[in-house]
């Protein structure tokens, strides 16, 4: 069964000190997909954009075995554009605009194929959507969910609707500790799995992610990158190689889910070598073993030496 991916498909503007970019490839649904390609295909992808989304894009994806039967193109109408400006601390960014655009109607359809997809990830789009493609579902086995502080603070009532219906939530750490008004990570990630996710991921950057499952606690590293010219896209990315991964190998244990963490913080450290998907759009799955190797190595050490 297949490996669904519901959320933006976009045009982002972005402006970093290294470099800028206009119109580039961008949105969740977009870098879940392609990092997620990496390991299995088809990726179902249902989005929205408008009739000025490039061809080119179309075939991008569409060459990374993506498939695009619910993707809907608004004729007369425009793709969803985001721009944002990154500090030399890449941690901070300012967004200097939003066109929500077509992405302001988007209702997720979910094509009858996609429908009875085992492995669902859910991008970080409004709760409510969330909430009305799991309704479309048939008993998906295994669904990831991302969220941020907006929907935190405007859609808390329809997001904690949302969270007993996941098995795994993905968010930042300053995320986690605003959802459950703690600041201490340990404690903040206690209080989220009651709220109904039985795994929780909390990424923390150039810090790496932990991962908490029954008694289990996962510290990932970071890969330590000589040059970071754009952050954008990389937590979706990390979204894409997690799912990916457990969707490739269908083992839901908690030593597959530390591997399928490891995979996603390679992806994400791919994405942000370079602007926009470019990162993660001519990889080889060769390439992609190797990074998780060397990232194996970080934390590897003989207690004897």
């Amino acid at each position: 069964m297949g490996l669904l991916v519901v959320g933006s498909v976009g045009l982002d503007t972005v402006a970093t000190p290294f470099d800028k970019v206009e119109d580039a490839l961008g949105g969740s649904a977009t870098y879940i997909s392609l990092a997620a390609s990496y390991f299995t295909g088809p990726v179902y992808l249902v989005g929205i954009v408008g009739e000025d989304f490039p061809t080119r894009y179309i075939n991008l994806l569409s060459e990374h075995n993506v498939d695009l039967e619910g993707l809907q193109v608004v004729q007369g109408e425009k793709t969803f554009r985001w721009s944002g400006k990154y500090h030399y601390d890449l941690n901070v960014r300012d967004t200097l605009f939003t066109e929500l655009n077509v992405f302001e109607k988007f209702d997720p359809i979910i094509p009858e194929k996609f429908c009875r997809a085992n492995f669902v990830c859910l991008g970080n789009i409004d709760p409510v959507l969330q909430a009305r493609v799991l309704d479309q579902m048939v008993k998906p086995k295994f669904v990831v969910c991302d969220t941020m502080n907006y929907w935190i603070d405007g859609k808390k009532d329809d997001l904690m609707k949302v969270l007993p219906r996941v098995h795994v939530l993905i968010i930042n750490d300053s995320e986690a500790r605003l959802l459950a008004k703690e600041a201490n990570l340990v404690k903040a990630a206690k209080k989220i799995r009651e709220m109904g996710p039985e795994i929780l991921i909390i990424k923390k950057g150039e810090h790496g992610a932990l991962l908490f499952m029954e008694d289990i606690i996962f510290s990932a590293p970071a890969y330590p990158m000589e040059m970071i010219n754009d952050p954008t896209g990389a937590g979706d990315s990390f979204a894409g190689g997690f799912i990916g991964y457990l969707h490739k190998c269908q083992d839901l244990s908690p030593a597959s889910m530390k591997r399928a963490v490891i995979y996603g913080s390679a992806l994400a450290s791919f994405c942000v070598e370079n602007f926009s998907t470019k990162g993660i759009e001519d990889l080889s799955y060769l390439r992609v073993q190797d990074r998780y190797r060397e990232f194996l190595t970080l934390s590897k050490f003989d207690e004897n030496d």
